[in-house]
Formats: structure tokens, C-alpha cells, sequence
């Protein structure tokens, strides 16, 4: 039997605070705190008890580093959230890129310029200044 179906990926929340915690090497107090602060913030159960994913424990991890390194919450929080914008932004990039690649054939089929090439005149309009002698 295929036991892979049964085992949860990186995004599923199935730790509880105290098993997250001593994975993360951290008190659960912290753990609280982080939610708190919006640092990790772990999916609740119907209980509104906290279940943590291993993506959220490997966020606390880097939390913990960060904090290791001198940087303060504040900041570990800019941290977190400018990664999360790279990563939004490379995704986007990824897209853009292959939306590039799918339509770089129809390129061809635009009309072309002198010789055969495509066209690349540019076109610059700027409105004249006011003619105050008038």
C-alpha cells in the first residue's frame, strides 16, 4: 500500500502547540507570542486550539534565527514580509516569462518594418509650452 497518500504535506496543520514547540526548540509561550505578533500565524481548530504545519515550524525556526542574530521583532517581522514578497513577485516573474515564451511566435506575424524586420519606432509626444505672446 502507497503510504504516501497518508502522510501530510509541508502546508498541512497536524502539530499542536506543544509537539510544534519542542520540534521548533522553542517554549509554547513563545509560540503564542509569535502568533500574537503575527509572525507565525498557525491555522485553528473548531476549538480555536492552534495546529502548526511544517511550513509554519520552519517559520519559527527562521524567527528564532533571526532573533539569534540580534534582530528584533520589528524587524524580523520586515524580514518576513519582504521575503514573502520576493517570492510573490519571482512567481509573478515565472509567469510573465512563460506568457512571453507563448506568445513570441506570434510575433512574426506582425507587420515589419523596413527590410523585413519588425518595426521598433518609438514615438515620443510631448505638448509644446504655452505661447504666452498671444
Amino acid at each position: 500500500m502507497d503510504d504516501s497518500r497518508l502522510r501530510p504535506d509541508d502546508t498541512t496543520p497536524v502539530y499542536v502547540i506543544s509537539v510544534a514547540a519542542q520540534i521548533a526548540g522553542m517554549h509554547p509561550q513563545t509560540l503564542r507570542q509569535y502568533d500574537r505578533l503575527g509572525l507565525v500565524s498557525p491555522d485553528r481548530t473548531g476549538g480555536r486550539n492552534r495546529l502548526y504545519s511544517l511550513r509554519d515550524i520552519e517559520r519559527l525556526r527562521e524567527v528564532s534565527r533571526l532573533s539569534g542574530e540580534g534582530v528584533n521583532l520589528a524587524g524580523i517581522q520586515r524580514i518576513l514580509s519582504l521575503e514573502a514578497d520576493n517570492d510573490r513577485l519571482r512567481a509573478e516573474v515565472g509567469l510573465l516569462r512563460a506568457e512571453v515564451a507563448r506568445l513570441r511566435p506570434t510575433l512574426g506575424s506582425r507587420p515589419s518594418g523596413p527590410g523585413g524586420e519588425p518595426g521598433t519606432a518609438l514615438v515620443v509626444w510631448r505638448p509644446r509650452p504655452a505661447d504666452r505672446s498671444r
